[in-house]
């Protein structure tokens, strides 16, 4: 391989991991899709063990704990909350293997992990449906390498986890709203509401409180990226910052070729998701914590008080677990205030947007400049 078609594929590789498929040449991303989707196909082979794992130690293909669980239901609790951590990790792993033959060879470990679960710890009992349903999984994970989809969930999970370092900080800025809801927390109406509602109606007002404050945080933010769009949006400074990344040599153009549709929806997205990310990350955790301090405090005696008599267990997931309902829906609606909260404040705050906003902008302007010379050295091919 010459040094061209190298750079060419480091910077694409590049333009992939800043969630940007769209940038890339017509036909590129439809190629070396089994190797590039080893990182989706191994979190799925870990969450297939895990079922398989499961349904050997306990003989049901369905997880059903209410009451005080026994040893061997705790230990499958235990595998409940550490079998995404796990998935992810495993993930994020494989996606540093640069090796495509590697990566083809866990593509295949993992595709053979999907076929052995079928017989011994899919999502039922019929094998027939547990190998339509991991089909249909694979299928999607593969169409979405090659659609560019899973580039750009790659990149919002990345995210996610750098946001994660940055979550003391906006806890600070949450922390009046946090103080707020514990009122809300201690609310004998709420918690009679959140008991009797289905999870249906929460899951509706939920996605309706969401969708307000998401309509408010992105339309701020690309308000401040429009000029970076122009053409003439580029600084001498940018070649000296390109150094070290895959078109630090490819040639330059003095002005921009004006984006696509298809480009300009993919910077959209990215910059959309990334605001929306960062105030997610601190709504979870914030919910999280509520969640552990309800789990804490709430006996059953003060669970038939606050409730009317609710239900000891709930519903996560398609699983019954001995967590009471009414705290599963009190923490998911904590979590929405939270992220209304924070994301009206990301609106405003102009210390947030020194912060987290503009090197956001920068990084996106930097970007564009990247994708002229990719443009350009491959303008041939």
């Amino acid at each position: 391989m010459n040094t061209a078609s190298a750079q060419r594929l480091a910077g694409e590789r590049w333009f992939l991991g800043h969630g940007l498929p769209a940038v890339l040449r017509p036909g590129t991303l439809v190629r070396r899709v089994w190797p590039r989707s080893a990182p989706a196909l191994a979190a799925f082979a870990v969450v297939m063990a895990v079922s398989i794992l499961v349904v050997t130690v306990t003989g049901k293909h369905t997880i059903d704990i209410d009451g005080t669980p026994t040893r061997t239901e705790w230990f499958v609790l235990g595998m409940v909350v550490l079998v995404l951590p796990a998935a992810a990790a495993v993930g994020w792993l494989v996606s540093r293997i640069t090796s495509a033959g590697q990566r083809s060879a866990v593509s295949t470990a993992a595709g053979a992990v999907a076929a052995v679960s079928t017989v011994f710890g899919g999502p039922s009992a019929s094998i027939f449906v547990d190998a339509v349903v991991e089909t249909i999984v694979i299928v999607g994970i593969l169409l979405c390498t090659a659609t560019g989809i899973g580039s750009i969930s790659g990149w919002a999970a990345r995210m996610m986890l750098a946001n994660l370092a940055s979550v003391g900080s906006l806890l600070l800025r949450a922390l009046p709203v946090m103080l707020l809801t514990v009122l809300v927390f201690f609310n004998g109406p709420v918690w009679t509401m959140a008991a009797t509602v289905s999870r249906a109606r929460m899951w509706l007002a939920l996605w309706f409180l969401f969708l307000i404050a998401a309509s408010f945080l992105v339309s701020s933010t690309m308000n401040r990226v429009r000029p970076i769009l122009d053409p003439q949006a580029k600084q001498p400074e940018d070649a000296e910052k390109l150094v070290g990344t895959p078109f630090e040599a490819m040639p330059d153009r003095p002005s921009r070729v004006p984006l696509s549709r298809t480009e300009r929806l993919n910077v959209s997205v990215v910059l959309a998701l990334s605001q929306i990310i960062q105030v997610v990350t601190v709504a979870l955790v914030t919910g999280l914590l509520f969640f552990v301090f309800g789990l804490i405090l709430i006996s059953p005696e003060l669970l038939a008080a606050l409730t009317n008599g609710g239900a000891p267990d709930g519903q996560l997931l398609g699983m019954t677990l001995p967590v009471p309902q009414a705290l599963i829906h009190i923490t998911m609606f904590l979590t929405a205030l939270t992220f209304m909260y924070l994301a009206a404040r990301a609106v405003g705050d102009k210390e947030y947007r020194q912060e987290f906003l503009d090197p956001l902008i920068e990084d996106l302007r930097l970007t564009l400049v990247a994708r002229d010379r990719y443009r350009t050295a491959t303008v041939a091919r």
